[in-house]
């Protein structure tokens, strides 16, 4: 199939040959054709499957074909969880929109709000958005979202996880009653399908790939070793292997920062990336990645859905998630659009359990294996108990107060 058979006008067809592609990638030739006759669509597709297009050309088409406002509203809405995926559908709306007269800006926080308030008075078409400063721009009474005819919820999974559903819900209630709806996710939940039978209306449902499946050109293997020789396993990994571009996975913000240090004391350029670097500091680290001047990007599970790195060899869980799901979007930002990519995860003691819930998960067994000179001093058993913390007697415990603080910090 082409994408000539899908329907789209010449201009969409000139900017998608401008940007080098030929043919519709599967989730592409099956959610274009509905959202074009106007249907409501709940689609599953993995990361790096075009998804980002197969909603973005449509809705261009669709918003093309009506007569131009002379006062530009707000017309078409996507909603994402992060600033980096929100920037990056920007790019592919303004990329796909190069021969139409559209407009479209996005809005996302930690950055100065004036520049984005400035821009929603000049009119726009299409408005990409996460949930938190829509919100505030609402508030302050910058933006109206009365005359919004399509709406996209992108990751909607991922919102779900990062504690958007009260403000997803806010935001449905400023929205017109009739509007087209699109929803995207890589898995169907239960929470996904509440969600959706809430918004949708008969909707189509689309599917790139089986519910919760990795890449399949993606090479998983585990290491079993000692949590405390973890960061020596990563040095001898990448400087052994020369790898050049490594994305690695932490828990917490604390932990990132604090193997990106490592990294760096050991000749290994690296950058961390979580919710408390700012915006600028995100965006540089990110670009130092992209353009190979940093070989390493420590991150926390915000970069699992919203970065898209083309062609991306290494991905490291330095510590699993305890969120099964979320394994499958860390792996998934290796093997992308065809390329083969290797997502390797190091497992202590105390994280067995999470490689029984990620096993069950993908419904097959994980290889493991041992490094020479990093033996673990644990027999990796799942049905053994996690070993029970050290207290330290001589330390006073920690007061409530300092406790919820330490839990605030992790991400």
């Amino acid at each position: 199939m082409s994408f000539n058979s899908l329907g789209l006008s010449d201009a969409l067809l000139k900017a998608i040959e401008k940007k080098g592609y030929t043919t519709p990638s599967p989730i592409q030739e099956k959610a274009i054709p509905p959202i074009l006759e106007g249907k409501d669509v709940l689609a599953s597709a993995q990361t790096g499957t075009g998804k980002t297009a197969g909603f973005t050309l449509p809705i261009l088409q669709l918003l093309s074909q009506e007569k131009p406002f002379r006062k530009r509203p707000i017309r078409t809405l996507i909603l994402t969880p992060t600033r980096e995926l929100a920037a990056q559908i920007l790019d592919n709306v303004r990329a796909y929109s190069t021969y139409m007269d559209l407009k479209s800006i996005v809005v996302f926080g930690g950055v100065n709000a004036n520049p984005q308030i400035k821009a929603l008075r000049n009119g726009v078409d299409v408005l990409v958005a996460t949930p938190g400063r829509l919100l505030d721009l609402h508030e302050r009474k910058a933006l109206s979202l009365s005359k919004i005819e399509i709406l996209v919820l992108d990751e909607a999974d991922r919102m779900l996880d990062m504690g958007f559903q009260r403000d997803i819900n806010k935001i449905l209630a400023l929205l017109p009653q009739k509007r087209q709806n699109l929803l995207f996710s890589a898995t169907f939940s239960k929470e996904i399908k509440k969600l959706a039978n809430g918004i949708l209306h008969n909707p189509v449902s689309v599917e790139a790939a089986p519910e919760n499946t990795t890449a399949e050109k993606v090479d998983q293997k585990m290491y079993k070793v000692d949590k405390a020789k973890k960061s020596s396993v990563v040095i001898k990994l990448i400087s052994e292997g020369n790898w050049k571009q490594v994305l690695i996975f932490t828990r917490t913000k604390h932990g990132a920062n604090r193997l990106s240090e490592k990294l760096g004391k050991n000749g290994i350029t690296s950058a961390a990336i979580h919710g408390n670097k700012s915006q600028g500091a995100r965006t540089k680290a990110l670009s130092g990645f992209k353009q190979n001047k940093i070989r390493v990007l420590v991150a926390t599970d915000i970069a699992a859905r919203g970065l898209d790195i083309p062609l991306l060899p290494h991905v490291i869980n330095y510590e699993l998630p305890n969120i099964s799901e979320d394994y499958v979007h860390r792996i998934g930002r290796t093997g992308r659009a065809g390329a083969s990519g290797e997502a390797i995860s190091l497992v202590s003691q105390e994280e067995v359990a999470y490689v029984k819930g990620i096993e069950k998960l993908l419904g097959l067994t994980l290889p493991k294996e041992v490094i020479e000179g990093f033996e673990p001093s644990f027999v990796f058993d799942y049905n053994a108990a996690p070993p029970k913390k050290k207290q330290n007697s001589s330390k006073p415990r920690r007061n409530n107060r300092n406790n919820n603080r330490r839990r605030k910090n992790r991400s």
